[in-house]
């Protein structure tokens, strides 16, 4: 199956509304005849369950919960790898590996938004359905549905499904599931170190991904028929729930995976500055890109007064009823809600006592901010500052800070400029920051809560980090592979500003390139509902990448933006070249502008961008 370059590793769309994008193809290599002789047999074995699925779903027969159609054995023990064929030829996950991560049977595992749980099957028995029309019971009302899949044919595996509704209606919906050995690890939502076959353990990546599929707003589901293709595997699916009564105040991005302290019995205490405030308030811890699990003993969170010291005792945060958590490999925690008056425009403090030893971690990596390191010990509820005797600059685990009430948010899409490169280390003068200001100190529209997920050197649609693995490059997946996470996810957003193509641009991408990303970045957020504004590339003349070549791309790319196709893919356009551009030579930016790096703005510049925004587009 042949994928092309310039789309998403998984496209979920509503027909009417959006498209499927394609990726690049990654070969697949036939099976052994060992493990060929193996999955005829179990094949046979798989024909048996498929028979008693079958049996389940009979014609005119109601919806029944997933695991009552069960008709494929994906799970095996390391000690009878032969136990399972998930893919027709003997193959199978590690039942070992899934433990060592977190993906326990029966575990409820909390990925993009969605809480779905893990097959409660052995290993050996079956643990997912291979999509075949299967109409299966979920309830609820949300955004969107989660779908926890695989596929198995070599490449992705694609096929149309209906949504029903409790009142009566229905809608189509298109599912891609990404090859467990060969699909891109940077979507994935676990990858396991093995492959088990009858021949015995292979060292080779097996992904498994949350994929999500748009519902209809305000209607409740009441079923859903899944695909025909036998080669796509769902293991749980659920409805994500909409975040309603919450406005997302603060939050960060996943840049990338990275080793760190290590930390041993250490609390963390990270500063974070708020957007919105509110009378209750909740955290979001993710353990982005990682192969194990993570423990939090405790949390807390306090207004800061200077430094690591608080302004009053901190309060401690719960989850699920307890103070610690475990957070397992690829998933993520939402705290309870907590009663505690967060005041918009001040740094919080929010303590993490890690009481097991952390080597890496997933990071967002330029917080321009400092926060701090504790001496060993559970320091999460000292006021004091003093056990806090080492400082770092980005921020592990923690993504989202939520405050109750409020109309929403406003999440914006971008890279360094964004991310905040040059402006002051604890000053918050990053561009977000100041529109941040400028929407509390008006009442024209309402006051969004802004949260800014811009990650330094992030691209459009190639990325630097490759999505797995320790690695020091902490660029982030591509824009097309974070969009789900860290937009579509993101807690009651209302809005979407894309300001990225820069470094596509000065690292080789064409215009061509770089607007397909763009234009399908807008298609699958306006397919959700979601109101999309795109902002020029700014100048960057005399920075070394950004040569006449690059700088021709960039122009490239802003006409389109401007063009009525461009207005045709947006809801609007800020036109931040104009802004930042030196009206005598256009390629640079204004000196006036210029942080010295003819890249990134200093901070008059980020002023201009956050003061130039027409509100009343968001």
């Amino acid at each position: 199956m042949c994928r092309h370059v310039w789309g998403t590793a998984v496209a979920l769309t509503l027909l009417s509304t959006a498209v499927t994008a394609p990726a690049t193809a990654v070969p697949q290599a036939g099976p052994t005849r060992q493990e060929a002789q193996a999955g005829q047999a179990g094949q046979a074995r798989q024909a048996g369950q498929a028979r008693q699925a079958g049996q389940a779903r009979q014609a005119g027969q109601r919806p029944l919960p997933l695991e009552r159609l069960f008709d494929n054995t994906a799970v095996s023990d390391d000690a009878r790898p032969a136990g399972a064929d998930f893919d027709g030829s003997g193959a199978s996950l590690s039942a070992q590996d899934l433990s060592a991560a977190g993906w326990v049977p029966g575990r409820s595992l909390t990925v993009r938004g969605a809480d779905l749980t893990w097959p409660r099957s052995a290993p050996g028995t079956p643990d997912n359905v291979r999509a075949d029309g299967q109409s299966v019971r979920v309830r609820g009302s949300g955004d969107a549905l989660a779908l926890l899949v695989a596929g198995t044919g070599g490449g992705e595996e694609s096929g149309t499904g209906v949504v029903r509704y409790r009142d009566g209606s229905r809608s189509s919906y298109r599912l891609t599931a990404p090859d467990w050995r060969g699909g891109p690890l940077a979507t994935k939502a676990v990858a396991l170190p093995h492959v088990n076959t009858p021949g015995g353990q292979l060292a080779e990546k097996a992904r498994l991904y949350v994929v999500t599929v748009p519902l209809a707003r305000g209607r409740a589901v009441d079923s859903v028929t899944l695909p025909r293709n036998g080669d796509l595997h769902v293991f749980a699916l659920s409805v994500r729930a909409e975040s309603r009564g919450w406005t997302g105040s603060w939050a960060a991005s996943t840049s990338g995976y990275t080793a760190v302290g290590p930390w041993t019995d250490r609390t963390l205490r990270l500063v974070v500055h708020t957007s919105a405030g509110g009378p209750r308030v909740r955290i979001r811890l993710d353990n982005t890109f990682a192969a194990a699990p993570v423990r939090v003993g405790s949390a807390t969170v306090a207004v800061q007064a200077s430094g690591a010291k608080s302004l009053g005792e901190p309060v401690p945060l719960s989850f699920r009823g307890s103070a610690a958590t475990g957070i397992p490999a690829g998933t993520q925690v939402f705290s309870d809600p907590l009663g505690f008056d967060v005041p918009p425009d001040s740094n919080l403090l929010v303590s993490l006592h890690l009481p097991g030893t952390v080597t890496a971690a997933p990071v967002h990596s330029l917080a321009v901010q400092q926060s701090y390191v504790s001496e060993p010990g559970d320091h999460a509820a000292d006021a004091a500052p003093d056990a806090y005797t080492s400082t770092i600059l980005n921020w592990p685990l923690l993504t989202g800070v939520d405050v109750a009430g409020g109309p929403g948010s406003v999440v914006l899409l971008g890279d360094s400029i964004t991310d905040g490169e040059k402006s002051t280390r604890d000053a918050n003068r990053r561009w977000p920051d100041l529109l941040a200001d400028r929407l509390r100190e008006q009442e024209a529209v309402p006051r969004y809560g802004v949260l800014n997920h811009g990650i330094s050197a992030n691209r459009v649609v190639t990325d630097r980090y490759t999505g797995d693995g320790v690695s020091a490059d902490t660029g982030g997946v591509s824009a097309l592979h974070r969009l789900d996470r860290d937009v579509l996810a993101q807690t009651s957003v209302r809005t979407a500003v894309v300001f990225q193509g820069v470094n596509d641009v000065r690292w080789g991408a064409s215009a061509e390139q770089v607007v397909e990303g763009l234009r399908t970045v807008a298609e699958r957020a306006r397919g959700r509902g979601l109101r999309v504004l795109a902002a020029t590339i700014a100048p960057c003349a005399g920075e070394a990448r950004c040569t006449a070549a690059a700088d021709a791309e960039r122009a490239a790319v802003n006409r389109w933006i401007r063009s009525d196709s461009g207005a045709a893919a947006f809801d609007g356009v800020l036109d931040f070249d104009a802004v930042l551009r030196d009206p005598g030579d256009p390629a640079r930016m204004l000196p006036a502008y210029d942080s010295g790096d003819h890249l990134h703005p200093g901070e008059a510049g980020l002023a201009a961008l956050a003061e130039s925004v027409d509100l009343g587009m968001l």
